[in-house]
């Protein structure tokens, strides 16, 4: 591998990383969470990302997705739409 596609890898990992974590950061308030009980930290930080990927495939909104997660909390129609996004495997 040359320099040059070390260092364009390396962007493109870091692109991904920093835009998920600022993500998280102001859509979640992830950097102020409070959580530190057991694996409460752990549980909290894969129920974001759940919630970030759901919000992320609900396209029927032209949103940020710290708007879409305030509308799912006073739209209960909105919720259900973004939800229906989680394959359960329930019928």
């Amino acid at each position: 591998m040359t320099a040059a596609e070390y260092g364009k890898s390396e962007r493109a990992h870091w692109g991904i990383e920093n835009s998920l974590h600022w993500v998280l950061d102001i859509a979640f308030r992830e950097d102020e969470s409070r959580i530190r009980a057991g694996n409460a930290a752990e549980n909290m930080n894969m129920a974001r990302h759940i919630g970030v990927n759901l919000l992320k495939q609900e396209k029927s909104c032209k949103m940020g997705i710290a708007s879409k997660r305030k509308k799912c909390g006073y739209d209960m129609a909105y919720l259900y739409k973004v939800l229906g996004g989680l394959n359960t495997g329930i019928k």
